[in-house]
C-alpha cells in the first residue's frame, strides 16, 4: 500500500520468527505487550481485532529489530485507546495500527500527558499507515536527548535519527485537556538535533500547534503532506535560547517539496505556512508548496513569532535528498493522498472515514475531549488464524492482493437514516 520507491531505513524484524497477538489485553501471554517484549528479529502479527485498552499507560518498546504488522489483523484492525506508544528502541516498523489517546476524564492540568506516539532517541525506524488521533502531548513525534555527547555529532548520534512517517494521519490532539502546561494540541515535534527525519505523505488535521515544530539543528524533509485546520502555527522552526544556553547554536533544516496547508475552522486569520521564532536560524528549501485560506484564496508563506534576530536562510537545492520519493505535484496532492493515507485504508475505521470527510468538506475544530466527537470505538472483539503460506512474509502483503476485511466502493459513515435513503 505505500508509495514510496526511496530505500526504507529499516526492515524490521524481516526475516525473523513470527510471534501471533491471541489477546486484546494490555499484557500477558499472547499480548501486543509480550510480543514487543521478546527478543530477538520478529514480526508480530494479530489472530484478533478490536480494542486494546492501556488503561491509561504507555506501551514502551525498547527492543529492536521489529516489525508490528496490523494489516494482519482480523476487520476492524487494532486500535489502541487510553494510551500511547513511546518507541525507544531501534530498527523497528509499524504499520496499520490506530492509536487513539483521549483524555479520560481527567481533570484539566492534571497531568496525564501522553503522546499517541513518539520515538525516544530511537532510530531506523518506519511509521508508515497508521492513524493517531487525541494525543494529550504531541500524535507523532520524535524525541530524545539534545546535548548527549562533546559534540554535534555526538549529539545527534545518541537522539532520534533515521526515522521515516509515511502515510499517517495525526489529528484532533486535545487542547484544553489534562496536560500540565495546559493547552496541548500539538501535531508532531522535531526535538532539536534529531536528523534524517521524514514524512513523506500525511495528513495533520486539527491540531493547534506544531504541523510540525522542528526544533533547533534538527534536520526535517517534508515531502508530499497535508496540513489542514491548524490553529496558530502550522509549521515552525525554534531553537531557543532558554534550552541551548552555553551551547553553540547548530542552524536546523527543512526541505518542503509538494505540501499543502488548507485552513479550517480553527485556523488563525493569515497563518503562514512556515513561522519561525527563538534565536538560532533555519536554512530552508521549498518548491511547489501551497497555502491557502478557507476559501482557496492565497495565504502567506512566511511568518515569524518573536522579536529576534533568527534568519531563515533560502537553499538553492534540497538539503536533504529527494531521490526515488514519488511526488505528486501539490495542486493535485489532496485527493490522491485523501484516498490512501491512514490505517487500513481498504477497510477504514468510523473515525478515519470521519477526519477524511471533514477534510474534504473543510468541517471540523480543534478539540478539548474526544467525548465531542463521540469518544472511544468499542467494536466487538474478532478472532481469524494468521497462515503463514497465504502471505508474503518479506513485504507483508497478502499473495492474493486481498487484505482482511477489504471492502469494496465507497466507504462512509452513514446513521440508520443515511442508510434508508441510499437504498
Amino acid at each position: 500500500m505505500c508509495a514510496a520507491q526511496a530505500a526504507d531505513p529499516t526492515t524490521g524484524g524481516d526475516g525473523g520468527r513470527i510471534i501471533r497477538v491471541t489477546t486484546l489485553a494490555k499484557d500477558g501471554p499472547g499480548s501486543l505487550k509480550a510480543a514487543v517484549e521478546a527478543k530477538g528479529k520478529r514480526t508480530v502479527v494479530f489472530e484478533v481485532g478490536g480494542v486494546i485498552d492501556l488503561e491509561r499507560s504507555v506501551l514502551q518498546i525498547d527492543e529492536p529489530y521489529l516489525t508490528i504488522a496490523g494489516q494482519t489483523a482480523p476487520s476492524p484492525g487494532v486500535t489502541i485507546i487510553r494510551g500511547g506508544l513511546d518507541l525507544k528502541g531501534h530498527d523497528v516498523k509499524i504499520s496499520h495500527i490506530r492509536v487513539m489517546t483521549g483524555v479520560d476524564g481527567q481533570p484539566r492540568l492534571s497531568g496525564w500527558e501522553a503522546d499517541a506516539f513518539s520515538t525516544v532517541a530511537a532510530h531506523h525506524v518506519v511509521v508508515e499507515h497508521c492513524s493517531f488521533f487525541w494525543a494529550i502531548d504531541e500524535n507523532m513525534s520524535t524525541s530524545g536527548p539534545r546535548f548527549n555527547g562533546k559534540t554535534l555529532k555526538e549529539w545527534r548520534a545518541a537522539t532520534s535519527h533515521d526515522i521515516l512517517f509515511r502515510e499517517n494521519i495525526a489529528a484532533e490532539g486535545l487542547a484544553d485537556a489534562s496536560h500540565p502546561k495546559g493547552e496541548h494540541s500539538k501535531g508532531s515535534l522535531i526535538h532539536d538535533n534529531a536528523t534524517g527525519i521524514v514524512f513523506y505523505r500525511n495528513l495533520w488535521a486539527h491540531n493547534m500547534e506544531r504541523s510540525p515544530l522542528v526544533k533547533g539543528g534538527a534536520q526535517v524533509l517534508m515531502v508530499n503532506n497535508m496540513i489542514y485546520d491548524p490553529g496558530r502555527r502550522a509549521v515552525h522552526y525554534n531553537l531557543m535560547n532558554l534550552e541551548w544556553e552555553g551551547h553553540p547554536y547548530v542552524t536546523g533544516e527543512i526541505t518542503a517539496v509538494g505540501n499543502v496547508m488548507r485552513a479550517g475552522n480553527s485556523t488563525a486569520p493569515g497563518l503562514p505556512f512556515l513561522t519561525i521564532g527563538g534565536d538560532g536560524d533555519l536554512a530552508w528549501f521549498s518548491k511547489d508548496n501551497i497555502n491557502v485560506d478557507r476559501w482557496g484564496n492565497p495565504a502567506p508563506m512566511m511568518g515569524r513569532y518573536g522579536v529576534t534576530k533568527a534568519k531563515v536562510i533560502e537553499a538553492p537545492a534540497p538539503l536533504a535528498s529527494i531521490e526515488g520519493y514519488r511526488i505528486t505535484p501539490a495542486a493535485d496532492l489532496e485527493t490522491d493522498l485523501l484516498a490512501s493515507v491512514g490505517a487500513r485504508p481498504w477497510d477504514r475505521a468510523p473515525d478515519d472515514i470521519r477526519m477524511l470527510f471533514f477534510v474534504a468538506e473543510g468541517r471540523g475544530a480543534v478539540i478539548d475531549d474526544e467525548k465531542v466527537v463521540g469518544g472511544y470505538p468499542h467494536p466487538a472483539p474478532t478472532r481469524a488464524a494468521f497462515v503463514e503460506k497465504d502471505w508474503n512474509l518479506a513485504t507483508m502483503t497478502p499473495k492474493s492482493g486481498v487484505y482482511p476485511g477489504q471492502k469494496a466502493g465507497p466507504q462512509e459513515k452513514l446513521s440508520g437514516r443515511d442508510k434508508e435513503m441510499r437504498k
